[in-house]
């Protein structure tokens, strides 16, 4: 055969951890999921480790991973979000890998990317290389291999950058057709213009280097690659599979590769049911024998370039100007209002640039004490950042170290390193990309960039934070509440950052609503307990302790003195020291004022020790103020929903009358229906016995009286359900009750009027029909085994899978 296809996916999400916590803080916006990596994740990056493959009738006939037959990259800085917080998926990537290179010659489909989507040709010469040299070790750690390939961000390229790839021994990158400027056949001397995206890209191309190196450049199929990506291929998987037919010319001669490449999130969360489409194409194709499918580096040892390319400089797959999209206002946006610019661009890179080199040159002079060679160790501390265990952060600094560190010394190299990281971390390419510079991608980067300044000051006591806030006032929001970046910085990234004095204040507040081990973590820090009293004064609760805060990325120290109280309300105060005089007498006097009730004396006692109590719930640390303003907020949500069930049972007769008859309910009887009706279905679907009568009887009422569903709090509840019965089903697959109860679930989740995510269930399905139909069928003959199978039959068919 000589056709052979070869579909990429760049699979990657922006960093998104709050660079104090090392952790993702909840993004509402990305509701009902906790945050965008979680959603995408729940979208996309599952749904293409389990795609479905459906027969006419809509059932699923086999459940494939898309991986396995695709070429792909995963972000780094994602993969080690997904390897804690999705590990199935995670694994199912890794093994995907693995089953590829049997598939392919020995060749993964898996290939590296630089390490947070840098614009590379916009990086300093040593950022080039530490980006390439990051994701190398990455990849390798993770995959297990060596890397043949590597993705470019945004597929953004210029000579300096291939020349940073095949320094450290990368084959081939993957480019847009219109990078391309001119090819020729080895050999031969005269160039042929093919710019305008006019390159062939079937076959690779060879780019020599001004060292005398060579990498091997894919132009991916410009047109096919548009219409997955933004005219809706993959609305039906026919389509998908015929449009990639038309990529192959019976006018070529010899081997012809048809390839694409999007961002992997095409397939999913882009467009929803992506994932089936892809999965369809790849099995029709292959087993009608349209074309053989292959991955980069199986085409490149069969079929070594025959021609060399010349690319234009810059240029990128996401901007018309080369790469101006990440330094100017060109022109190039997503969307955004009328009259809105991205001319903040220029200053936002103009100012992370300033920062960069001050950090740079402070880390060369300060790091040189320290360590043997600063930029070198640099390039080393990505195997810290894989494994931030004691054994290989020793390892690290004997190999890096001028001599042995003491305590101090060694916090401060730490804290050089992490400067350098989070510089790195600044540049990732989001922060350009939108429209706007109040958005959540330029303020990540913006807190990457507080973070360093933060970490400069403790070290070298140099506070480069005003210098930066006046650069960035000349980057100006289209927004006007948000006026410049300086304002931006000082409304969005001070309130995020983090002292060890802040999370001993978070410990303190934390601690009257839950018990603590003697040694817990909090996000990036340790917290252990020297000392506690807890102290009840009538209403009020009082909390005296004493901790020391460790700082796992850095390794610094410091002890605390706290002192909390909360009255009852929904907001604690909270006082934090580095000392206090004499904690045990402290501890005895506030001792006595509790027991006589006596607030103003304990006021009086911690605002003496303590001065003004300085924190309170708003100092919290997002995920933990929201759950605790849920439990503070709980008992009064559930009695005002009380109140509103009492009333909507005592007008229920004349809601469902004037229901009936069509006419318009009071906007209160609205405000009534709604609430008690979900919350009569919330509490229907968390019973551990769904009553599918009553559930339908509170569906029929939501629709008489014009009641809203509140649909993603349902949806979960919902999911949850099926859940629980599918978790009991796995411990006892040969009950017949559990079967039973998984499918009344099940047609009652299909039967509610909004979609819900039925993929765990028919998955669990899926796998015990592989498991266990061949014994029961071997078995007809057993009354037990005939009623198993009836069973089953009868589950499967409640979530569409074909038995």
């Amino acid at each position: 055969m000589s056709r052979y296809l070869c579909i990429h996916g760049h699979f990657y999400q922006p960093p998104r951890e709050n660079p104090w916590l090392e952790e993702i803080e909840q993004q509402d916006s990305a509701y009902p999921y906790h945050d965008w990596n979680e959603r995408i994740s729940a979208e996309c990056y599952a749904p293409n480790a389990a795609a479905r493959l459906l027969d006419g009738e809509q059932r699923i006939v086999r459940i494939v991973n898309n991986y396995e037959r695709i070429s792909f990259n995963f972000g780094p800085t994602l993969l080690s979000w997904m390897a804690t917080h999705d590990q199935d998926t995670y694994q199912a990537i890794l093994e995907a890998d693995e089953a590829s290179r049997l598939r392919f010659g020995g060749h993964g489909s898996a290939i590296a990317q630089v390490y947070n989507h840098m614009i590379l040709p916009l990086a300093s010469p040593r950022d080039k290389r530490t980006q390439v040299r990051w994701g190398i070790a990455d990849f390798r750690r993770r995959f297990r291999r060596e890397p043949e390939g590597m993705w470019l961000a945004e597929t953004a390229a210029d000579l300096p950058s291939l020349e940073a790839l095949a320094a450290e021994g990368i084959l081939f990158t993957i480019l847009a057709p219109r990078q391309c400027k001119a090819i020729r056949k080895l050999g031969e001397a005269a160039w042929v213009d093919v710019s305008g995206g006019r390159v062939d890209p079937s076959r690779p191309y060879r780019i020599m280097l001004p060292s005398g190196r060579s990498i091997t450049v894919f132009f991916y199929d410009g047109p096919v690659s548009q219409g997955v990506a933004f005219e809706g291929l993959l609305h039906r998987g026919e389509n998908f599979a015929y449009r990639l037919l038309n990529a192959f010319s019976d006018e070529r001669q010899g081997p012809q590769l048809a390839h694409i490449a999007t961002d992997g999130e095409t397939y999913g969360h882009h467009h929803r049911g992506g994932e089936m489409a892809l999965a369809y194409a790849l099995a029709y194709l292959e087993e009608k024998k349209l074309a053989e499918l292959t991955n980069y580096g199986y085409h490149l040892e069969r079929f070594p370039p025959s021609f060399e390319a010349q690319i234009f400089e810059p240029s990128s797959w996401s901007c018309a100007h080369g790469v101006e999209r990440w330094r100017s206002d060109c022109g190039c946006r997503t969307g955004g209002l009328p009259g809105w610019t991205q001319a903040w661009r220029g200053p936002l890179r103009e100012a992370l640039d300033w920062l960069r080199d001050e950090l740079a040159r402070r880390f060369e002079e300060r790091g040189a004490r320290l360590l043997c060679d600063p930029w070198a160790a640099r390039d080393d501390y990505v195997e810290v950042l894989l494994d931030r265990s004691p054994a290989t952060l020793d390892a690290f600094l004997a190999r890096h170290r001028t001599r042995p560190l003491q305590p101090a010394e060694r916090v401060a190299c730490l804290k050089l390193l992490e400067i350098q990281r989070c510089a790195l971390l600044m540049y990732t390419s989001c922060g350009w990309f939108f429209d706007e510079l109040s958005g959540i991608e330029p303020v990540q980067i913006l807190q990457y960039a507080g973070r360093a300044v933060q970490l400069c000051e403790e070290v070298s006591g140099d506070d480069l934070e005003p210098d930066l806030l006046r650069l960035l006032e000349r980057a100006r929001s289209n927004i006007p509440e948000h006026r410049d970046g300086r304002n931006i910085y000082e409304k969005m990234v001070r309130p995020a950052q983090v002292t060890l004095g802040k999370v001993a204040a978070h410990y303190a507040m934390t601690s009257l609503f839950e018990h603590f081990t003697e040694t817990s973590r909090v996000y990036a820090y340790e917290v252990h307990r020297k000392a506690q009293h807890r102290l009840e004064a009538g209403s009020a609760t009082v909390v005296l302790g004493e901790v020391e805060v460790h700082a796992c990325l850095t390794g610094e120290r410091a002890s605390f003195s706290y002192g909390v109280i909360h009255v009852g309300d929904h907001n604690p105060r909270c006082g934090v020291a580095e000392q206090v005089g004499n904690h045990d007498a402290l501890a005895n006097s506030l001792e006595r004022h509790a027991a006589a009730a006596d607030l103003p004396a304990i006021f009086r006692d911690l605002d003496r020790n303590f001065g003004a109590l300085g924190y309170s719930l708003q100092d919290l640390f997002r995920d933990e103020q929201r759950r605790l303003l849920a439990m503070l907020l709980g008992p009064t949500i559930n009695q005002t929903e009380r109140i509103f069930l009492d009333s909507y049972e005592r007008h229920r007769p004349l809601l469902r009358f004037l229901g009936e008859r069509k006419l318009p309910l009071p906007v209160p009887f609205q405000a009534l229906a709604t609430v008690a009706l979900n919350a009569h279905l919330r509490e229907v679907l968390s019973r551990p016995d769904l009553d599918e009568h009553r559930l339908r009887a509170l569906l029929a009422e939501a629709r008489c009286t014009g009641a809203t569903l509140d649909i993603p709090t349902l949806e979960r509840a919902a999911r949850e359900a099926l859940h629980r019965q599918v978790e009991q089903l796995q411990q006892q697959p040969s009950d017949l009750s559990a079967l039973e109860r998984l499918e009344a679930v099940a047609r009652a989740a299909r039967g509610l009027p909004f979609p819900v995510n039925l993929r765990v269930a028919q998955d669990a399905v899926h796998e015990l029909a592989e498991q266990h139909l061949p014994g029961y069928r071997s078995r007809l003959d057993e009354p037990a085994s005939l009623a198993w199978l009836r069973s089953f039959e009868g589950l499967a068919d409640a979530l569409g899978v074909r038995v």
